[in-house]
């Protein structure tokens, strides 16, 4: 009994030593991440900004007729990268428009004029202070299918035909439209280029004051009813409204600045800055402007669409209407310009 009991008990000792021999090893601690996270107040580096700042508002343009359309084209690119932003638009002709300004007190945040030079005789320095040379144009004469003559006239015996009995031809007024004595400098220069003394007056006489519209898109609806035969217009209107023109000789077309010391021998007077006064008029190349007057409400956004306008994407719209832009865009002073436009011009 007593040996039964002996090993039992060393049986149980031998049993005990080996289970606390066989203690399983502590659970290693597992190494750090290399990388260190954030600390939970550190403030994250934001993004950098890749789009555009959003516009909101109402920009309001006073511009030339002949750049209705291409205004149009401009606004719709515009708002879509900035659909909160509306544009009131209204043509007339360019000296009409800058007197809605001088002589009206109109408020407008950008004047858009079909001659640059409206803007300096005009609106600077008392309402304006600067001015951009943004595109060009041509001087060509605009018909239709239905015109008398259509399948005869050309660049070289136009003023032929225009001064045949019955014929019906238009320009848009000098005292409201840069074509309008545009119109007029041309039948000078034509004078001069095909040497036919007295060409200028024939072609005056047959134009009574009834064929004379305040801006020169409003005889595009004469030509299309039939009630007129050729008008004198800018090659972008004609191209924007579907037109036959004539090419003029660059001679006479008022395109081209190599030929800028022949143009200057036409000189036509029109209506001066104020009531009674007169100003001259020297043929020169076609050449529109831009400014943001004075009185602009928001002279923000306006500067914004100048950008826009003189950038790659609105040269191109440009030059999609039939209206070369002039790149890089030139301003007489540039040092008046506004900060952010001196680096887009020369």
């Amino acid at each position: 009994m007593k040996k039964r009991i002996f090993w039992t008990s060393l049986t149980l000792m031998v049993v005990l030593a080996l289970v606390a021999g066989c203690k399983p090893a502590p659970t290693a601690t597992p190494a750090p991440p290399t990388a260190t996270p954030i600390p939970p107040t550190a403030t994250p580096v934001p993004p950098t900004a890749t789009s555009e700042p959003t516009l909101e508002g109402k920009l309001i343009i006073f511009h030339a007729g002949s750049l209705t359309v291409p205004i149009d084209a401009l606004a719709e690119a515009l708002q879509a990268k900035h659909p909160g932003v509306t544009l009131e638009t209204e043509a007339s002709g360019s000296r009409s428009a800058a007197r809605k300004i001088s002589d009206l007190g109109r408020e407008a945040d950008l004047m858009m004029s079909a001659d640059y030079t409206v803007i300096d005789e005009l609106l600077i320095p008392d309402f304006a202070d600067w001015n951009i040379q943004f595109a060009r144009n041509t001087m060509v004469i605009a018909y239709t299918d239905g015109s008398k003559y259509a399948e005869e006239i050309n660049a070289d015996n136009w003023y032929e035909v225009l001064t045949r009995e019955g014929m019906v031809y238009g320009h848009s007024d000098p005292n409201a439209d840069p074509c309008g004595y545009r119109s007029l400098l041309v039948w000078q220069l034509a004078e001069k280029h095909y040497n036919v003394p007295g060409l200028y007056q024939t072609l005056d006489e047959h134009c009574p004051p009834e064929n004379v519209r305040p801006k020169s898109v409003e005889l595009i609806a004469l030509l299309q009813s039939g009630d007129m035969d050729y008008a004198f217009e800018y090659r972008s209107v004609a191209v924007q409204h579907g037109l036959k023109f004539v090419e003029l000789p660059d001679e006479i077309n008022l395109c081209c600045v190599e030929h800028a010391d022949f143009y200057k021998q036409a000189k036509v007077e029109v209506s001066g800055k104020e009531p009674g006064t007169t100003i001259t008029k020297t043929a020169k190349p076609c050449v529109y402007g831009v400014t943001v007057p004075k009185n602009a409400p928001r002279p923000d956004l306006a500067l914004e669409f100048v950008k826009f306008l003189i950038g790659p994407e609105g040269q191109a719209i440009m030059e999609q209407q039939g209206q070369p832009p002039i790149v890089p865009p030139v301003a007489g002073d540039k040092d008046a310009l506004p900060s952010e436009l001196q680096s887009l011009v020369e």
